[in-house]
């Protein structure tokens, strides 16, 4: 979906033109971008892009501009992903005029979900390239000019030659001081209006220094600047600075490439059909519940349905984690934002917007990327005044030197406020933690807050609910017994001519197992009745004798006249008109891959429990199949939250995962939670992370990649602190050149983002901790 903005890349008006933003001001399009906070009547959440942040100083700005807009409730920003969501009240406020606050403040709010955002981020990304291009070519040049100066011998070059030589570097560095500087010069220009800081503050100053004192050598040389020009170091600093940011904006793209898939997945139109049976485009926002739509080959389907002509194979990787395309029928469910792969089908429309599976989770993902863990919070809360200290080291370090040398105090001054900036230290966290969370994102894991990371990755017990986690939902059949003289298969068919008119959870078992063994068919049913919460009677027959039809039931012990044994286990039996004649035993379905997961678990050393509200022979049967030794049955909601606080009690950090039905107030009380199945409403459910998918062995990889996360970031913060303990006292004491600085700073930051874009790889290990 696009919003208004869209007319912006042909040049009708720029994005935060007040007319422009005024459009979206229209209730009707408030949903394009905003979703009703169910909390609060008449608040609205709305997620932005902010374009033009590079620091975390730029997301305390952005978010002090739009706290003193009256009518928002709340708003956080992040510089890591550059996202912002905003909590308004629309009986106060609306939207043009805290995005207008946001423009006021020197950067551009733009909806998340704007077709055209990515478009523009590469218009920038290519205008950051040619910076760089030319600051590259002008740089090798001025080096060239530069290289006589260092290496020839006293007298061997002339002062007119030597004069000659600045003035030609003089000329080619004016291109890079006016073309590929321009957005640092911009943007500290607008940090004085504002009468704030920001890291393009302290390195503007550095450029300009640096220009002017070797302007002032080149046009005076006999002058106290005239001794040496630095248009060599100014250069080389200017094209390692915009490299750096170029390789992070490109790193920082990928990164987010998991929410922006998702967010820009819906089409804008899609294909109606009409009173008479033929087809008009509309746009997806028309679209009521029940209308007959046609997606095409290639097509996403843009909202929740049912398929009512054709059949088709769906990719639904990016929302369930299933990487194999599935096949949809007539009558199958297809869901928003999964793409239709190989035929052309028509869909009922049954849910859309907000009450779609896309939307609660795009609303998941939108909400993770702009909270805030406690570590970046730290560096975020440092870098306004990081910065301002920065400035005064600069001035006293100018100080110190100026009765010394003035020349090499200014250079001294540049160095210290090019090599200090804070970019390593703002990034740390929250690059590392957006990785990690578009690689789970990539399985149908999503990640509700990315705090989160560092309480899983703490986590020494895992609590597991039985129903719907450990197990699937459906039963399967295990022992039959059966008469003697009778065929255990025979009698399955039998049972499953009976089955296949019911919907009960046991008839399906039964018509399962029966498939199996291709055993449907042989039997057939006539005058078939079902009596709730019984069973069913009719008379059976072989499939080629209809003449040897005999009354046959199937249900429960009273419904069959059979005397049951208490065997803890669900039971179904047939019996005929000389009573009994077997007896099939239903248990629960393990999940595949609940052993393995189990298995990894213990084999990282972490206490594994089992809570089930059912039965203790159910619970002890599950907790024996897959290896869990700690187990408790009949376990009510707070009978599960009082073992929870016990262990807390206790020293323990503990991990639940449950199917969010009836395990809320653990999920909720848990240090870190997975809510696990599809039928939980996922906007509302009280996990931090969820599993869309089917993969038990996705919290495994979880609680892995969560562990490698929390040391990618205290790698980071240490590159950070050691880089900025090293260098700044070797640019205090003269050093450290500013060509060397520029690099240093650069080379941090994209070390940093090097280093988290090492969590984004899809293929994460395989339950291995």
């Amino acid at each position: 979906m696009s919003a208004p903005l869209a007319a912006e890349p042909a040049g009708l008006k720029p994005v935060d033109s007040l007319e422009t933003l005024q459009m979206l001001d229209d209730v009707q399009e408030w949903s394009v971008f905003s979703r009703p906070d169910s909390t609060t009547e008449g608040c609205w959440e709305s997620n932005v892009m902010i374009e033009g942040m590079h620091c975390a100083a730029c997301a305390l700005t952005v978010e002090d501009a739009l706290k003193s807009v009256p009518g928002v409730m709340s708003a956080a920003v992040s510089a890591g992903s550059q996202r912002a969501r905003v909590v308004w009240n629309s009986q106060s406020v609306v939207p043009s005029r805290w995005m207008q606050a946001v423009s006021q403040s020197g950067y551009r709010a733009v909806p998340a979900n704007d077709a055209f955002t990515r478009e523009r981020r590469k218009v920038e990304s290519r205008k950051a390239l040619w910076r760089m291009m030319v600051a590259g070519l002008c740089m090798m040049q001025v080096m060239m000019y530069a290289y006589p100066a260092y290496v020839a011998a006293p007298g061997e070059l002339s002062m007119e030659m030597e004069q000659l030589l600045r003035w030609a570097s003089w000329v080619l560095t004016l291109p890079v001081i006016f073309f590929s500087c321009g957005p640092f010069f911009g943007n500290a220009w607008r940090d004085i209006v504002h009468r704030r800081v920001s890291m393009d503050l302290p390195v503007a100053l550095g450029m300009l220094i640096t220009f002017v004192v070797s302007t002032a050598g080149t046009f005076d040389p006999a002058g106290i600047f005239g001794r040496e020009v630095y248009f060599d170091s100014l250069t080389m600093f200017v094209f390692f600075l915009l490299a750096g940011r170029w390789f992070e904006l490109r790193l920082r793209d990928r990164t987010a490439g998991a929410l922006e898939s998702l967010m820009n997945r819906l089409p804008e139109s899609v294909a109606r059909q009409t009173g008479d049976g033929q087809f008009e485009r509309v746009p997806v926002r028309r679209l009521q519940v029940g209308n007959v739509i046609r997606v095409l080959p290639g097509e996403a389907f843009p909202a929740d349905g049912t398929v009512v002509r054709g059949q088709t194979s769906v990719d639904e990787s990016l929302l369930t984690g299933e990487s194999r395309p599935v096949a949809r029928n007539v009558g199958d469910e297809v869901i928003s934002g999964s793409h239709n792969l190989a035929a052309v089908v028509l869909v009922r429309v049954e849910r859309l917007g907000a009450e779609t599976r896309f939307a609660q989770i795009v609303s998941l993902m939108e909400s993770a990327s702009t909270t805030k863990p406690k570590l970046a919070k730290l560096a975020d809360t440092i870098a306004k005044p990081f910065l301002i200290g920065v400035l005064i080291a600069a001035a006293l370090s100018c100080a110190f030197w100026w009765h010394m040398d003035p020349e090499r105090a200014l250079m001294v001054a540049v160095s210290v406020l090019v090599v200090t900036c804070p970019c390593a230290l703002s990034l740390a966290t929250p690059a590392a933690m957006l990785s990690a969370a578009g690689a789970l994102a990539h399985r149908g894991v999503l990640v509700r807050r990315l705090d989160a990371f560092e309480a899983l990755a703490a986590v020494d017990t895992v609590m597991f609910d039985k129903t719907g986690t450990l197990t699937r939902d459906a039963m399967v059949l295990g022992k039959t017994t059966v008469r003697g003289g009778s065929d255990s298969q025979q009698a399955l068919a039998m049972a499953a001519a009976l089955a296949q008119h019911s919907l009960h959870p046991a008839s399906r078992a039964l018509m399962s197992a029966a498939d199996q063994g291709r055993l449907i068919g042989l039997w057939r049913a006539a005058d078939v009745n079902e009596i709730a919460g019984q069973g069913l009677s009719a008379a059976v027959y072989p499939e080629s004798q209809p003449d040897q039809a005999a009354p046959m039931r199937l249900g429960s012990a009273s419904f069959c006249g059979v005397a049951q044994a208490g065997s803890g286990v669900l039971q179904v039996f047939l019996s005929d008109q000389l009573g009994w004649l077997a007896t099939f035993e239903l248990q629960e379905d393990i999940r595949p891959d609940a052993v393995t997961t189990v298995s990894a678990l213990k084999a990282a050393a972490l206490d594994i429990h089992l809570l089930s509200g059912d039965a203790s022979d159910a619970a002890q049967r599950v907790a024996n199949q897959v290896g869990i030794a700690a187990y408790r049955g009949q376990c009510s909601p707070q009978d599960k939250l009082d073992f929870l606080r016990n262990a807390q009690l206790q020293g323990h950090k503990v991990a639940v995962v449950g199917d969010g039905l009836n395990d809320g107030p653990i999920l909720a009380g848990a240090h870190a939670s997975f809510a696990f199945g599809q039928a939980v409403p996922l906007a509302q459910a009280q996990a931090d992370f969820l599993v869309s998918g089917s993969r038990l062995t996705d919290v495994a990889e979880a609680i892995a990649l969560a562990r490698r996360t929390l040391a990618v970031v205290r790698q980071n913060l240490w590159w950070a602190a050691i880089y900025n303990a090293t260098c700044v006292p070797l640019a205090v004491a003269g050093m450290l050149p500013a060509w060397l600085a520029g690099i240093g700073m650069a080379s941090s930051s994209l070390l940093v983002v090097l280093n988290a874009l090492r969590l984004s790889g899809d293929r994460l290990r395989e339950g291995k901790l």
